[in-house]
């Protein structure tokens, strides 16, 4: 942990004595690099720390994520070492190796490679994220998995033991087997790196199957041979503490993994029984990845200060709705980042608690034992709350009570799910509630989908016929004005031309005339087109503003949308 850099920076003014005192303590703790930390907590920005270290040291500035380093260079430094020490071997020049550092200040780092190697050092200055995913890309350990399946054969198929025969002392065997073991560490750590949301095995008659969720997609990414089925199924089940035996009902569970310098991932497992064995769904939880400032979800500028006047009401509900998988949690937790004042007593029931969040009472529902979202609910209008969060509005009866919360000085923040922002309002009519309870209660809906951003590294200009624009729902203004994009494909994206998911939000405001709507019940549609009239953006219009800025393409906006 290099004390310079602090020292030079609490010198310049960029932060003070007790960040930097914090930032020590918890770069100690977590054995991270100083600079990772004082990013990770947001003391400072990646872009400002990288720039002051340019300027300080007068170095080159290099981004060695984008950069094609042969292998033999990159193994010049353990992966031990570039993880302690943020570093990366970039290129060799006679006997000079050039590093890129996030903190050129760590003279330590700097001898330690010169005496491990032999070679002088030359120093280049990279952002901490950059180094973070050159690290990852240069000692990938598991994306590759020909080696581990060349030591267990091929994919030949063979008869497996009907569930119930299975010897469970023979399963804890294959468990600890090193081929299986290598080839779910492999498995995990490859969908870490390629930055999926789930991982899924699935086993059939005759194959076992691998995918990967990537950016909202399933991609195919192996088929290991059948004969492994139960053995990489109970090894994951070993891992998440499930119980390997029990074959015949679902299991959920976790498992917790320490993946390169000072990021921590969660797996949530999801075993389900079918006819041909137990398929298994993991999600990632990449709390390094969680997106709390809401300026950065994709909200437009009305959209954000709508949403934003909605939240810091005193009272009232605020509904996200959309698809499984569409980010409402990371919305709502956004919210709950920005309103987490020592002032504020805030309580979230959640199933499941997929983050932790400091300052927040969370609690895991557990309809097994009673405990579902109503009973939480009750019990948390009795812990003089302010702000509530409910997983999910199911039923009439949490309906009701969240509403009731919504109307005696409580602010509710919470999920449905409906297809856009108007169609909310019926259904919770359909509920049951009266619709003056629903007109009074609630501030604001917000419906959103995700769609998959174009590549920045390879992006290039898609000609689309201004026709086709309008026919889409552009007027000929924004069409003849628009600048769509197209990934063309590169190492960057796995060929697939997109990188990263941004939101598409339809933000509507609950106003006196929509209450008037609501208490007359009206449709769905006389909403949508009142809410449209008063400067609503829906989701397809939201989609085609970001497919005419060239953020996302018109086959996403098509994908991720319905027409108006």
């Amino acid at each position: 942990m290099s004390s310079r850099l602090g020292e030079q920076l609490v010198k310049r003014g960029l932060i003070s004595g007790d960040q930097l005192d914090r930032a020590v303590r918890r770069a100690d703790e977590e054995k991270d690099p100083l600079c990772t930390v004082l990013v990770k907590e947001g003391v400072l920005n990646d872009a400002d720390l990288t720039a002051f270290l340019q300027r300080e040291y007068r170095l080159p500035l290099v981004d060695p994520a984008v950069m094609e380093v042969p292998t033999e260079i990159a193994r010049l430094v353990p992966p031990l070492i570039a993880m302690r020490h943020h570093l990366v071997p970039i290129s060799l020049a006679g006997s000079t190796l050039t590093l890129a550092m996030s903190d050129p200040s760590n003279l330590g780092a700097i001898n330690e490679v010169k005496f491990l190697t032999g070679y002088d050092i030359k120093v280049a200055v990279a952002s901490t994220a950059s180094v973070k995913q050159a690290i990852q890309d240069f000692y990938d350990q598991g994306s590759d998995y020909q080696d581990v399946l060349a030591e267990v054969g091929g994919t030949d198929v063979e008869l497996v033991q009907d569930a119930d025969e299975v010897d469970v002392r023979e399963l804890e065997r294959a468990t600890e087997d090193a081929p299986v073991v290598r080839l779910v560490n492999a498995i995990l750590t490859s969908a870490i790196k390629r930055h999926a949301s789930d991982v899924h095995l699935e086993p059939f008659e005759k194959m076992f199957r691998v995918r990967f969720r990537v950016d909202g997609v399933l991609e195919d990414i192996m088929k290991p041979p059948l004969k492994l089925k139960n053995a990489i199924t109970s090894r994951i089940k070993v891992m998440a503490a499930l119980d390997i035996a029990e074959r015949r009902l679902p299991q959920d569970g976790r498992i917790k993994l320490k993946f390169g310098p000072g990021q921590d991932m969660d797996f949530r497992v999801s075993v389900l029984p079918t006819i041909f064995g137990e398929k298994i769904v993991l999600r990632l939880l990449d709390k390094s990845n969680l997106q709390l400032d809401m300026t950065k979800l994709g909200f437009d500028e009305s959209s954000l200060k709508d949403f934003r006047d909605s939240i810091y009401k005193p009272f009232g509900m605020v509904l996200v709705t959309g698809p499984t998988g569409s980010g409402k949690t990371t919305t709502l937790y956004s919210a709950l980042a920005e309103l987490n004042k020592v002032t504020s007593n805030i309580s979230t029931s959640e199933d499941p608690v997929e983050y932790n969040l400091v300052g927040i009472n969370q609690v895991q529902i557990n309809e097994d034992i009673g405990l579902n979202f109503a009973n939480a609910l009750r019990s948390f209008l009795r812990q003089d709350p302010d702000i509530i969060m409910v997983g999910e509005i199911r039923d009439f009866e949490t309906a009701e009570i969240a509403i009731k919360a919504a109307l005696t000085g409580h602010l509710v923040l919470s999920t449905l799910h409906t297809n856009d922002a108007p169609s909310t309002i019926n259904r919770m009519l359909n509920m049951g509630v009266e619709p003056f309870l629903v007109a009074s209660s609630v501030n604001l809906v917000l419906a959103q989908r995700l769609a998959r951003l174009t590549c920045e590294l390879c992006k290039e200009p898609a000609e689309i016929p201004l026709s086709a624009l309008v026919e889409l729902g552009m007027t000929r203004e924004q069409a003849s004005e628009a600048r769509c994009s197209r990934g063309a494909g590169c190492s960057n994206c796995g060929g697939s031309g997109y990188r990263g998911r941004v939101a598409l939000y339809e933000v509507m405001p609950v106003d006196e005339e929509i209450r008037d709507l609501i208490l007359a019940g009206a449709s769905s549609n006389e909403i949508k087109q009142k809410a449209c009239s008063l400067g609503m953006q829906t989701l397809r219009q939201a989609g085609l503003a970001k497919m005419a800025s060239g953020i996302t393409t018109m086959e996403e906006v098509l994908r991720v949308t319905m027409a108006d």
